[in-house]
């Protein structure tokens, strides 16, 4: 007899919409997430420890971020009950429609899933930075946006923060004091206060106003019965009769295994993990495109050095957009963006002379002095985007040292075929730059080295018509597997070009939909 109905092996934008539906359908569930159940007084952002998360080592390090280094590529993600919606900067906005034009299984389409993605924004409580609370990045944006003759393609993002309308913080001596801040009860009865602009989103809102999914889709589920391990890594699967074993190490210092028997299992531990506990498990019959097709949403950042203050650390760390994915103008599919900076950057100068020997702190004072009084990280402008890659990487498993070592996680990734789409996000960012007074500093770990950051991977376990093609179908069934699910970023099978959180919870609302109708129903 199995021990829960379903085990989802992840708690970000696809595992916390799937226990929560779950369990409202009556299921016995249970979530199984690496990381913490954070509260705010643990956030690094407040405690300035905690920072890594270290996947291979997660006994010694089990914090807020898991920043992955492969050739030519890194990758960032949460590690916590809530998973990206930790670390991500809040942004929760649409799919365009011509997302779904290109390598999209024919059953998904933009009308039929429009539904699914009002659902999302519901649930996270998405609206607008207010007008009295508009960012001087968010005046950057439009200004470049109306200099360029592009201003009928700008607006204000939709956020999953909660914002008091009443709030101006130009008119408080103080406005990140949290006595700003308005304690309320959400939707699902959990206690959150309102946007005080500390600009820490991707640190950790100490005051709770980002709405992170702990607080609404993965409070919905514990409401409903759903049971949530924190510090439970994922290792691999396996058949065991008509269910499910799912083995995990618990992580403390004695990193002990165990398993957990399951009728169902649902991976959602996000683009690297969902692929790699297939790739350990080596389940027959799976796929020959594991793996394949992943993609780095095109991201990039550049900072640009302007004449006036942008207070990148000040506010919600993305407000406002340029959207070309229609690719009229520049020929690629570009979603310019403002980028924020953590506030602990103010204040990166001072702490890091305090950790001095007294003699170097006496020498280096006036640099401290100059810092506050310039606060040069205000002149600071960080231009994001995303674009439409090649989406054409693949994950494998790899030995370090050829027949040597343990297999761990390797990308193969090549810029060749998606240089295009970041060549010309680079002279989009120096034009915007450039118009708004500001000097573009593209970072040397492109110009040089061709090398590239993301922080929403996508794909590995693609979706597709047809086993040949993809890993699972339209709802995240995997072909071959009777009782095995896939909704993360995993199935996304191609760049979506635009911050793809709202897009992957929407996918995950419809698919769990289909397992509870359909003929494969897990009720």
């Amino acid at each position: 007899m199995s021990d829960f109905n379903v085990v989802i092996v992840g708690s970000g934008f696809g595992g916390a919409v799937a226990a929560c539906r779950l369990a409202e359908a009556g299921q016995r569930v249970l979530v199984l997430e690496r990381g913490r159940q954070w509260k705010p007084e643990q956030y690094p952002s407040v405690s300035g420890q905690n920072w890594i998360f270290d996947v291979h080592e997660p006994e010694k390090q089990h914090g807020w971020l898991d920043l992955r280094w492969f050739d030519d590529m890194a990758v960032a993600q949460g590690a916590g009950v809530g998973g990206g919606s930790l670390i991500y900067a809040n942004v929760s906005v649409p799919p365009p429609r011509s997302t779904f034009e290109v390598r999209w299984p024919e059953a998904i389409t933009y009308d039929e899933l429009e539904p699914y993605v009002d659902r999302v924004g519901q649930m996270l409580a998405v609206g607008p930075i207010p007008e009295g609370q508009r960012t001087n990045r968010w005046h950057f944006v439009r200004r470049g946006a109306e200099a360029l003759g592009q201003l009928d393609r700008f607006d204000s993002l939709p956020l999953a923060v909660s914002f008091d309308p009443d709030y101006r913080p130009s008119e408080l001596e103080d406005p990140t004091d949290d006595a700003h801040a308005r304690s309320f009860k959400n939707q699902f009865d959990r206690e959150q206060h309102t946007c005080i602009h500390l600009g820490d989103c991707d640190i950790g809102c100490r005051v709770q106003a980002k709405n992170s999914l702990d607080l609404n889709y993965l409070a919905r589920a514990t409401d409903k019965g759903a049971e949530i391990r924190p510090l439970h890594l994922v290792r691999n699967i396996e058949r065991e009769g008509n269910c499910w074993r799912v083995r995990f190490s618990r992580i403390d210092q004695a990193m002990r295994s165990d398993s957990v028997l399951a009728e169902r299992v649902v991976l959602a531990a996000g683009s690297l993990g969902s692929t790699e506990i297939l790739l350990r498990s080596k389940l027959p019959g799976v796929s020959p495109a594991l793996g394949r097709g992943w993609s780095a949403n095109g991201d990039f950042l550049t900072p640009a050095f302007s004449k006036e203050p942008a207070d990148p650390t000040r506010g919600p760390t993305i407000t406002a957009r340029i959207d070309h994915t229609d690719g009229d103008v520049y020929g690629e599919a570009l979603f310019i963006q403002d980028g924020g900076l953590p506030h602990l950057l103010d204040d990166f100068v001072g702490a890091s002379l305090r950790k001095l020997p007294r003699v170097w702190q006496r020498r280096l004072r006036p640099l401290a002095e100059w810092s506050e009084e310039t606060r040069a990280a205000s002149k600071i402008m960080p231009w994001f985007a995303q674009g439409i890659d090649a989406s054409d990487g693949r994950l494998r498993m790899r030995r370090r040292f050829w027949l040597f070592g343990e297999r761990r996680l390797d990308l193969d990734w090549n810029i060749k075929r998606s240089r295009s789409t970041i060549d010309a996000i680079v002279r989009l960012h120096k034009k915007l730059a450039e118009a708004t007074g500001g000097t573009p500093m593209i970072s040397p770990t492109w110009t040089l080295f061709r090398d590239l950051i993301t922080p929403h991977p996508l794909g590995g376990c693609n979706m597709a018509n047809g086993p040949r093609d993809g890993v699972v179908d339209h709802a995240g069934r995997v072909f071959g597997q009777d009782g095995l699910y896939v909704v993360d970023g995993a199935v996304i099978p191609r760049a979506v070009g635009r911050n793809p959180s709202r897009t992957i919870a929407a996918i995950a609302e419809r698919a769990v939909e289909h397992w509870l109708r359909g003929s494969e129903s897990i009720t």
